[in-house]
């Protein structure tokens, strides 16, 4: 039996409850009326329950980018060809890519971690090497990795995040990169969700509505195939996945076991978080959600999943670009709770009776 133990992740505390009160009336007596920041006060109040302190701060956030390549795409179910995913992995460690530019942005250290891309790189100091094989094998025709290999991934996710935060880190954003994979997330959305597979798939990578029919029919006749396998989200996520999404599954995993702030960004990395509370539900305590992309399975999985993003930006590009855009409403959040006065530090006369 899979024991997550044996993947160096420990215990999933809940949130501590017990001083919800002390800090709602901290932000209740801001010089501002009760709730008039909104989402803003929702926001400062769960990463206080996160952090279990009345004066939480963002310490050194930082950005995993977990990329691995599909051998689902021997199907033809992306716009673009697999190289983009090795091609794109230097463009992110050379400062060019999306999420290269709003880390750089929001002072947010980054690294890329091979999970599995096909080819090898030169070494880089944001660099991580943790290939697990150089991409998954064809789900159509057989399951896309091992479970040995699942748990090797699972437990690679979860030892990134322990280096990031034994130097200081107590907010981690996830994202990822690999062309094909938002055929394997719709994969495991189906799976989890059981939502038809027409209302999982997506455009992906820029699919015209062909490539969109072609790519349901492709995890249809997969879930034919594999379905009397698919017993536990182990076997879901190593017949199904990829060795990035199963990374994240572990990082998300430990960073709530750690007590960290999480950053949950679009289809691919919601996906693997479902996976990830599937083993334990207490992971989604930790998360917050930032945005609602575009890939019309988000919006069903977020609702699955009872989670209120932060913005609707129209964004698809992946990649932890829609959490990095985000970013800066937690810092705004912690610094209102922080910083602004009461109305008795400010000589302000509250509310009348």
């Amino acid at each position: 039996m899979f024991d997550l133990a044996q993947c160096g992740i420990g215990v999933i505390a809940p949130l501590d409850e017990s001083f919800r009160e002390r800090v709602q009336y901290t932000l209740d007596h801001k010089t501002k009326p009760v709730g008039s920041l909104g989402v803003v006060e929702e926001l400062a109040l769960h990463i206080s329950l996160i952090q279990k302190t009345l004066t939480p701060s963002l310490q050194k956030p930082h950005a995993l980018i977990f990329a691995g390549d599909h051998g689902i795409c021997d199907e033809g179910i992306s716009a673009f060809p697999q190289a983009v995913t090795s091609q794109m992995v230097t463009n992110f460690l050379a400062g060019g890519a999306a999420i290269s530019v709003l880390a750089q942005q929001n002072n947010m250290a980054l690294n890329v971690i091979d999970a599995g891309v096909i080819g090898e790189f030169e070494s880089h100091p944001k660099l991580i090497n943790k290939k697990i094989a150089p991409g998954t094998k064809n789900f159509a025709c057989e399951p896309a990795m091992s479970l040995v290999q699942a748990q090797q991934a699972i437990a690679a996710g979860a030892d990134v995040v322990q280096s990031v935060f034994t130097q200081g880190c107590n907010t981690v954003l996830m994202g990822e990169m690999g062309i094909g994979n938002t055929t394997c997330a719709a994969a495991l959305m189906h799976w989890i969700t059981e939502q038809p597979i027409e209302q999982c798939v997506g455009a992906g990578t820029g699919l015209a509505l062909h490539g969109v029919q072609h790519k349901a029919a492709v995890i249809k006749a997969a879930m034919v195939l594999h379905r009397p396998q698919l017993i536990t989200p182990l076997h879901a996520l190593a017949t199904l996945g990829g060795f990035e999404i199963a990374m994240l599954v572990g990082a998300y995993l430990k960073a709530a076991s750690l007590g960290m702030t999480i950053l949950v960004d679009g289809f691919i990395c919601t996906a693997a978080l479902a996976i990830a509370s599937q083993m334990n539900k207490q992971v989604l305590a930790y998360c917050i959600f930032t945005h609602s992309s575009a890939e019309q399975g988000h919006v069903l999985l977020l609702q699955y999943l009872k989670a209120k993003p932060l913005l609707n930006l129209n964004m698809r590009l992946g990649e932890g670009s829609g959490a990095a855009m985000a970013y800066p409403l937690l810092a705004s959040a912690v610094a209102i709770l922080n910083t602004m006065a009461s109305f008795d530090e400010a000589g302000v006369s509250g509310k009348n009776a």
